[in-house]
């Protein structure tokens, strides 16, 4: 079910449609005004100019997250093929140490 909630961005009202939570939408929003607020407080802008600049930030920071999102991925994918090499390592120790202190039963009189 898809909730409407009538959120301000520039000052402008909109009722926007989404299947999230009004709790969320009012988060993006806020956002998205926060951004615009932003790039009109560096100068005198109209609001198609405010609102083109604000998207490309946005965009910009979409994809520095996926970026780092992706580095993290990949960081992690290292940590668990080293996880399983060490316990791979581990397990080898430790029949190591089961046949070492076999032959040493065996070798009592």
């Amino acid at each position: 079910m898809k909730n409407r909630v009538a959120v301000t961005i520039a000052g402008q009202e909109y009722t926007l449609l989404a299947p999230e939570e009004e709790s969320y939408v009012r988060k993006v929003a806020a956002y998205v005004d926060a951004q615009i607020q932003e790039v009109t407080g560096q100068g005198r802008l109209s609001q198609a100019d405010a609102a083109v600049l604000a998207a490309v930030n946005v965009g910009d920071q979409y994809f520095r997250e996926q970026e780092a999102a992706e580095n993290l991925r990949r960081q992690l994918k290292e940590e668990l093929e080293a996880s399983a090499r060490l316990k791979n390592e581990l397990s080898e120790c430790k029949r190591e140490i089961f046949k070492l202190q076999n032959r040493l039963q065996n070798k009592k009189p």
